[in-house]
């Protein structure tokens, strides 16, 4: 993501709006959320809900996942991923390109590239898809 977006002074009031709506709109309901924690410390957080792509042959459809660089590697991020979708269910999702690391990552949990690609706000993403 650009750095005049992260460095907006909105920014932060954006996405206080958007977690308040994800986590208490009742329109927001079929939406899936977990956290990770280490020590009481939040390191990774995940959403999925309803495929939102038009010409989507998937069941959910990942919105969010990150975690601290500091637990790449540990597990936290699959076991995020294994419980807003399930691990044999169809999903899809957006990733930026380039994005190696996180794109492999996501082909280890089965999610292969399936030739769409699209620009918002400045970043490339290719859409990955379990079937």
């Amino acid at each position: 993501m650009p750095d005049e977006v992260l460095d907006d002074p909105r920014f932060i009031g954006r996405r206080e709006r958007f977690w308040t709506a994800a986590l208490s709109d009742p329109r927001y309901s079929e939406n899936r959320v977990a956290v990770a924690e280490r020590n009481g410390t939040l390191i990774g957080i995940a959403m999925a809900g309803p495929a939102m792509d038009v010409d989507a042959d998937w069941s959910s459809q990942l919105y969010v996942l990150y975690t601290y660089a500091a637990v790449h590697g540990s597990g936290a991020g699959a076991a995020l991923l294994n419980t807003v979708i399930e691990p044999t269910a169809t999903g899809g999702l957006w990733v930026a390109d380039p994005n190696p690391r996180a794109q492999a990552f996501y082909r280890k949990q089965g999610f292969v590239p399936d030739g769409t690609s699209k620009v918002e706000e400045r970043v490339r993403e290719i859409r990955m898809v379990r079937r």
